[in-house]
């Protein structure tokens, strides 16, 4: 799979409505045959700062999201509300899903 993390950082005056200017965007990227996550998170240390995980099944797959219209839209309106270009990091691992955390494994209770 192709596997992304993406760091935005926000202006300031926007963060706080960053997943409902990011909803059209988010959404239709869910919706992509190949997507297998699309999900936003906000940093605890800096609350400007979004943390993108994103996973799509292959290259095809990737690609068919950076070709997408809505991909398009996304590079025409999201970047006013950004103070600087994203950083990103982008790879292929040989797995489909999530794998569990053993060292932190939650044992059975009673």
């Amino acid at each position: 799979m192709i596997f992304i993390t993406a760091k935005f950082r926000i202006l300031p005056e926007h963060a706080d409505r960053w997943p409902e200017i990011a909803a059209e965007f988010t959404q239709a990227s869910r919706n992509e045959p190949g997507n297998l996550w699309f999900d936003w998170s906000r940093s605890i240390g800096d609350p400007n700062e979004y943390v993108l995980v994103e996973a799509f099944r292959d290259g095809d797959a990737g690609a068919a999201h950076v070709q997408s219209a809505h991909f398009k839209t996304a590079q025409e309106t999201l970047p006013q509300y950004l103070a600087e270009t994203p950083k990103i990091v982008n790879t292929t691992v040989d797995q489909d899903d999530w794998s569990e955390l053993g060292e932190l494994a939650v044992r059975a209770k009673g």
